[in-house]
């Protein structure tokens, strides 16, 4: 049997980077995947193209602005309403950017971020706590914080704040929905290749490579496959913790040339 044979998961961010891939994967493994984004048509698109690759009936989308309570209580509905309940939230949707903190514009470089990286994955916990509550029938929250939200890093103030809540989050979430046969788990990515790291420089792109220990970006789909077993019956006994898949990234700054001894 499949590993998610049965489930129905939303997934914000879905129609591109991580999110696209753990949609992909998720069916893959036997869900129903609602495709939710503020990119309305990119995710009608991605469902669509999923379906055709012989995924038919397992996928729907759904426009949502996390940054909006309403959007995402609507999503986690329209979800339950297209498929008949929800076992799985992928709190994926998040922007990214950064600037020196004494250069910061609040507006522009402070509350659009803290909205979505940080209000987002709050109301997609709350949206998706209070659905699995009423169906009594437990489910997994997955959010997706970074190797940001545990230390700090150049031009990343905003990001690593927003980042560090989500962590904060999933302990807290976890505590008070055990009850409720919930669980709750960040990932913490490192460098991925997403459109939004794709878009730099080669020079830039290969000191994000060095950082990791394979000495390349980890791909969208290797996040997927650990996603995916999170939202799994396999993975129970992993509740309320942080779950690092930075290839490496937080146990060193940098390899040195060593001297001979």
């Amino acid at each position: 049997m499949m590993r998610l044979d049965g489930k129905v998961a939303l997934i914000t961010g879905g129609a591109s980077g991580i999110g696209l891939a753990t949609v992909r994967k998720f069916v893959r493994e036997g869900a129903k995947v609602m495709i939710a984004d503020i990119d309305k048509a990119g995710a009608e698109k991605a469902a669509r193209q999923i379906a055709e690759e012989g995924h038919n009936g397992s996928l729907a989308a759904v426009g949502v602005d996390v940054s909006a309570y309403a959007e995402v209580e609507a999503a986690v509905a329209e979800a339950v309403r297209v498929f008949g309940r929800l076992d799985v939230i992928f709190n994926n949707a998040g922007i990214a950017g950064g600037k020196p903190l004494l250069e910061h514009d609040p507006a522009a470089d402070y509350e659009p971020m803290i909205r979505i990286d940080q209000n987002g994955v709050y109301y997609g916990i709350l949206a998706a706590g209070r659905q699995f509550r009423a169906q009594g029938t437990g489910g997994v929250i997955i959010s997706t914080s970074s190797i940001y939200g545990e230390q700090a890093a150049e031009l990343s103030f905003t990001y690593s704040a927003a980042k560090a809540a989500v962590i904060s989050f999933t302990r807290s979430a976890a505590y008070e929905l055990a009850e409720y046969g919930i669980r709750a788990v960040a990932i913490t990515p490192g460098r991925v290749g997403t459109p939004i790291i794709n878009q730099f420089s080669e020079e830039l792109k290969s000191t994000f490579a060095a950082e990791q220990l394979r000495g390349k970006m980890t791909e969208p789909d290797e996040i997927a496959d650990v996603v995916a077993f999170l939202a799994s019956d396999e993975a129970n006994a992993i509740n309320g913790t942080v779950v690092h898949v930075d290839d490496g990234y937080s146990v060193f700054k940098q390899r040195l040339e060593l001297p001979v001894f």
